[in-house]
């Protein structure tokens, strides 16, 4: 069977986007999505989005690691499939759509997606890091230079640690510079470092809030070894709200894979 498909990034985290409204792909078939995203024996990718009809609003997201699994929320990815759903002339300037944390609003302006994350109700601060959900869990780590870390070895380690090992974790390496901060993500289900991750950017600039502590609204310009974002929230204590993750979403190239 061919499959056709569209290869969208985000800040250089790649997706492979299928148009599945008539819901035909198996979604239990995980080698076939290991084998898509897979850069040597398939299209390569840090993962696969299904766009999928939903009652009650624009669309449905569905989301799979490149390990062929379902995963929890990806920010870049739900940027990424607005701006699909935009080039199906299926939604205007303006969106909701539903992922596997819940609703979520969006907007899009040429390549330009800025995507509403869901609120934040509390921060975990341990010694040296700091963790929080995003819609996926996220450890974050101050370290004084992201370009000194070895940062698949490092995160890895973090991520098979005797905490995290079993479910996994997300985890961040985070650079104070004067106008916001540089982030270097390791991936579980990717498995590997990723040139960016949404909700790892947002849960950074979260992150870095409860580390510098300002005061009322405020906005995160980040960087990432794929590209710039920027993090608007609504701080309330340990909880933030109105949170959203803007930057570029691009089409890459589209095709038919056996």
């Amino acid at each position: 069977m061919k499959i056709e498909f569209t290869k969208y990034q985000g800040t250089g985290n790649d997706f492979i986007i299928i148009d599945d409204r008539e819901a035909v792909f198996d979604i239990k078939d995980h080698r076939l999505i290991q084998r898509l995203c897979h850069r040597k024996f398939g299209i390569g990718a840090d993962g696969l989005i299904l766009l999928r009809k939903h009652a009650e609003c624009d669309f449905e997201m569905v989301y799979f690691n490149a390990d062929g699994h379902q995963s929890s929320m990806c920010g870049n990815g739900g940027r990424c499939i607005v701006a699909f759903a935009k080039a199906l002339d299926m939604i205007g300037e303006k969106t909701t759509f539903m992922a596997i944390d819940g609703l979520h609003e969006a907007r899009i302006a040429d390549n330009w997606v800025e995507l509403k994350m869901a609120d934040v109700q509390n921060i975990e601060k341990g010694e040296g890091f700091y963790c929080l959900d995003t819609g996926s869990p996220h450890y974050i780590r101050f370290v004084d230079a992201v370009s000194d870390l070895d940062v698949y070895e490092e995160g890895k380690a973090i991520r098979y640690s005797s905490r995290f090992a079993a479910e996994g974790i997300n985890v961040n390496f985070v650079e104070i510079k004067n106008k916001g901060i540089d982030v270097a993500t390791y991936e579980r289900g990717v498995e590997d470092e990723t040139l960016s991750c949404g909700t790892g950017v947002t849960a950074a600039a979260l992150a870095y809030y409860s580390h510098i502590g300002y005061s009322a609204k405020h906005k995160v310009a980040v960087s990432t070894k794929g590209g710039d974002l920027e993090v608007y929230f609504e701080p309330a204590g340990n909880k933030f709200f109105n949170i959203w993750l803007c930057g570029p979403a691009e089409l890459v190239f589209k095709g038919e894979i056996c």
